[in-house]
């Protein structure tokens, strides 16, 4: 059966069907994660995109159900170099696992050169084929469909409705999430912290959100564009005097666009489990993992900026290319990451963020620390 990549430029990659059969259209990406596959797809951060994957082998040791960062793929394709199906253990093949859920694979491609073109040309609109679709059919579709930038795409992957998560062990503290795509670990590397947790959708209002009578609220990872959500960053502003906030990935991002910052789309993005990213106030160097493709544009001169609810710092930056990783205001508990410091798999270098962010929210004097 032909099977194909097409560019929006009218490149086309051949290679053989892996997994579902079909046609997925979507912004072309790519990851460096070395394992994690089945937590890659199941990201709603990678709602809208097709994934190749520059480690040449996946799939070796299948799926597990306990594995995944939601309840099913958000990838609308994935691209590999050699595709496997092993089910070691009584686990699922991957190949099985994604033709299940109708997500649409591609091996046996060049996927260095695949790399190597959105590294130096940056993301496109692309489509994966496997069937009778001619590539001038598939190519027209893809310049049918939308860019990245604009796309507002959290409501698609956001519960419809608040879901509670006990804590594991005594209940330390009370954390409201905002779902803009809320990974799994997220929540559960919270509750094991102590805290019992509310998953809120996307767009619950402020007003919503502090009658939870939340100690502190996390603003989740998510999908597309900060700047198509301008009613979520309203109520971001409308939390940051009342309550602790920490934000991650998207969090991160409409946090900053609350405190006056802007935000861009990156040439290519920053996907994978080993970015170096500098703490500017301990200089430790972190290795991080990380999905987005859209980044914080810090301030003009320095590290410092202004905002309305007083002085703000950039705590991060990437080694990469120097865009802004973390923000925090210095008068108040408000903070965030633009990587995961929940990273499972992956490296664990800042997994305490999210424990620290409960240890301040259980302390006896939480005003010293707010």
């Amino acid at each position: 059966m032909p099977a194909f990549l097409v560019l929006e430029d009218g490149t086309v990659y051949r290679g053989r069907p892996y997994a579902a059969h079909g046609l997925a259209v979507g912004e072309l990406v790519f990851t460096t994660s070395m394992t994690g596959y089945q937590e890659v797809v199941t990201d709603p951060s990678f709602a809208g995109q097709l994934i190749t994957f520059t480690q040449p082998m996946i799939g070796n040791y299948g799926v597990e159900p306990d594995a995944s960062e939601s309840d099913a793929p958000h990838a609308r394709a994935v691209i590999v170099r050699e595709g496997r199906n092993a089910a070691p253990g009584g686990r699922t093949g991957f190949a099985d696992w994604l033709a299940e859920h109708g997500v649409v694979g591609l091996q046996g491609i060049d996927t260095r050169a695949i790399t190597r073109r959105l590294r130096d040309g940056g993301a496109v609109r692309a489509a994966v084929s496997s069937g009778t679709a001619t590539v001038d059919d598939v190519l027209g579709a893809v310049r049918a469909s939308p860019e990245m930038a604009g796309q507002a795409l959290a409501g698609q992957v956001s519960r419809p409705a608040a879901q509670a998560f006990a804590a594991e062990g005594p209940e330390r503290a009370h954390v409201v999430i905002l779902d803009y795509g809320v990974k799994g670990s997220i929540i559960r590397l919270l509750c094991e912290a102590g805290a019992r947790v509310t998953v809120m959708p996307w767009d619950a209002p402020a007003v919503d959100v502090l009658a939870a009578s939340p100690d502190g609220i996390v603003l989740a990872n998510g999908p597309g564009d900060p700047a198509a959500l301008p009613a979520c960053v309203d109520e971001v502003r409308a939390m940051l005097d009342r309550k602790p906030v920490f934000g991650i990935c998207l969090g991160h991002q409409l946090l900053g666009r609350a405190l006056g910052l802007d935000t861009f789309k990156l040439r290519f993005g920053h996907r994978g489990a080993n970015h170096p990213v500098l703490d500017l106030g301990s200089g430790r160097v972190l290795v991080t993992a990380q999905n987005h493709g859209f980044a914080v544009r810090g301030p003009e001169t320095g590290r410092n900026f202004t905002t309305a609810f007083g002085p703000g710092v950039v705590t991060h930056t990437s080694l990469y290319d120097g865009t802004v990783e973390g923000l925090a205001l210095l008068d108040r508990d408000v903070s965030s990451l633009q990587f995961h410091p929940e990273a499972s798999p992956g490296p664990h270098d800042a997994r305490e963020a999210l424990t620290d962010f409960v240890d301040r929210l259980a302390a006896p004097d939480r005003a010293a620390v707010a």
